[in-house]
């Protein structure tokens, strides 16, 4: 496994039933939210994306015969957002998402380690920006859950074709927020799911966190997770993606964007905390980074 080169966090999938509601959840927030996304297998999308590269996917069923044809066909993005939906309901946070350059080259490792969740899958939709600019973006996936999970599942991303569009007006968030800097996952055996996440992101466990080049994953029993943050987690003993920690430049400004959207939040030390709501399957939490 790798000593350097750790696969950087690419984005965050989170199942939600309805774009519109997800949509005006995330901007009560005070999220600027993209023009929706649609997939040529039947699921949509209605991304926020932020400056350090990262974004929040939201993802929706907009065409149920296509998802099921995808489904039948063996997409392993369409079943996977399925079983997550069948199990833990139509809200939620199912997957974490790893940069690559060589999708192919994860897969391998994935099948190697026994942790392939199916074969890889390549695909291309178009993109708008705020200003109704378009482009095609292209990507490759490479899957990775492990044995017998439900709950998540981690892939690496690789980007065939990026957009050649101006993110600068979707990045400019009311609440101040420039990235995410950790992730966090629930597991009654914390070290029995680590190796996953690890080998998903080539890369080495630390305790039980695996360092990115952008963040960290941490996984942490319900009982560490509510006394870091002040809220409830299922116990369970498989791996559950939970909450969302994000970088702000300003408290102040935060904390009055949320208010502004008449959100419910919490002040918890550093951090200020929301729970999850419809729109928002993940609590996130708003940290000052210095």
């Amino acid at each position: 496994m790798t000593r350097n080169s750790a696969h950087p966090l690419d984005h965050l999938v989170l199942p939600t039933r309805n774009l519109d509601a997800a949509r005006s959840r995330l901007a009560s927030l005070g999220f600027v939210v993209a023009p929706t996304g649609i997939h040529p297998f039947g699921s949509e999308n209605a991304c926020v994306f932020f400056a350090d590269g990262t974004y929040l996917e939201p993802l929706a069923v907009g065409n149920e015969q296509a998802a099921r044809q995808a489904i039948s066909a063996g997409n392993v993005f369409i079943a996977r957002d399925r079983l997550f939906r069948e199990r833990l309901g139509e809200e939620g946070f199912s997957a974490v998402v790893l940069g690559t350059g060589n999708a192919d080259a994860d897969h391998m490792r994935f099948v190697e380690a026994g942790l392939s969740a199916g074969d890889t899958l390549r695909f291309s939709r178009a993109f708008t920006d705020a200003n109704g600019k378009s482009d095609t973006a292209s990507f490759k996936l490479a899957f990775a859950a492990g044995k017998g999970a439900t709950d998540a599942f981690l892939f690496a991303c690789e980007r065939v074709n990026a957009p050649k569009i101006d993110r600068k007006a979707l990045q400019a968030h009311a609440n101040a927020v420039t990235g995410i800097v950790e992730v966090i996952a629930v597991s009654d055996a914390p070290p029995a799911q680590i190796g996953l996440v690890a080998i998903a992101a080539d890369a080495k466990a630390d305790g039980d966190a695996v360092r990115l080049p952008n963040g960290v994953l941490s996984i942490v029993t319900p009982e560490t997770y509510a006394q870091r943050f002040g809220l409830a987690a299922e116990p369970s003993p498989h791996l559950r993606f939970q909450a969302v920690v994000f970088s702000i430049r300003d408290k102040a400004t935060a904390a009055h964007a949320l208010a502004a959207g008449a959100i419910d939040h919490d002040m918890n030390g550093s951090d200020i905390v929301v729970p999850p709501a419809p729109g928002q399957g993940a609590a996130f939490i708003f940290r000052e980074i210095p």
